[in-house]
């Protein structure tokens, strides 16, 4: 009875994978710095599967405790609270990248802009009809988000797990579908990510949301499986509920692309 647990906290027991984590990210960040110098990939993915590998190996453990009853309602509230920075701290990256777009569509700037009142876009940059391609993505995104939001439902509400799984294939098929065409897209690119700041400003943007897309596709079939695996209840599903607010996330970050970069940007 002395060592009875009394408190709603979870103490942790010892990991390796903070550490193996920071070996990684190091190893990925020297790897990319001797890629630009010319010295080949092979240490940045040496370091960045090490950082995939962590991932799963500590999101695993994360699943094993919630299904062994160690996320008591306060911890669910950490991980909750926690996941939210993590999402404001994804609004500040994308808020960068916003940034640099306006600050140069705005006053445009550099050796072959006059310092003020020069074009935007830069003179030979022919850019994308939004109401193409990129309106289809937008569309394509909100149905995966409505479908989550399908899937949440089904579980919160009626606890059927059945529609459940089916809200979170469809959105994982519908994340697939925009991540596709958005590689067609850039296929057709009139323009490339060096030589102009248009290029590079549209490829940082677009590219590293395209990269959300896949992470966040990723997400959602895992939660996929975990509901085929029996997890998730009503009451508990702090892992689902992550994943649809990253996903939704991942949908408002587009919309603001598309308004900005696509439709006001031309």
């Amino acid at each position: 009875m002395a060592h009875a647990k009394n408190h709603d906290y979870h103490v942790l027991p010892p990991s390796i994978w903070p550490f193996v984590g920071a070996v990684s990210a190091f190893t990925m960040l020297t790897g990319g710095i001797l890629w630009m110098h010319d010295m080949g990939p092979w240490i940045f993915l040496i370091g960045f599967v090490g950082v995939l590998y962590t991932m799963y190996a500590w999101w695993a453990d994360v699943i094993v405790e919630s299904q062994s009853g160690d996320h008591t309602p306060v911890v669910v509230i950490g991980l909750r609270y926690g996941f939210i920075l993590f999402i404001i701290s994804e609004v500040m990256f994308f808020s960068a990248w916003f940034w640099t777009f306006f600050k140069h569509a705005l006053y445009p700037m550099g050796p072959d802009y006059p310092a003020v009142d020069g074009p935007w876009p830069p003179a030979g940059i022919e850019t994308f009809n939004p109401w193409h391609l990129p309106l289809i993505n937008t569309l394509i995104l909100l149905l995966s988000g409505c479908a989550a939001t399908w899937a949440h439902h089904a579980l919160v509400h009626d606890n059927n797990r059945k529609d459940m799984a089916n809200g979170l294939i469809l959105a994982v098929v519908l994340g697939l579908c925009f991540t596709v065409l958005q590689g067609y897209e850039y296929s057709h690119a009139a323009f490339g990510f060096a030589g102009n700041i248009y290029g590079a400003s549209f490829f940082m943007a677009t590219g590293f949301h395209g990269a959300h897309v896949i992470i966040g596709t990723i997400f959602l079939f895992i939660c996929y499986l975990r509901v085929r695996a029996g997890h998730f209840t009503p009451e508990r599903h702090v892992g689902f509920e992550a994943a649809a607010w990253y996903w939704h996330f991942v949908d408002v970050v587009w919309l603001f692309l598309f308004a900005s970069i696509y439709v006001w940007g031309q």
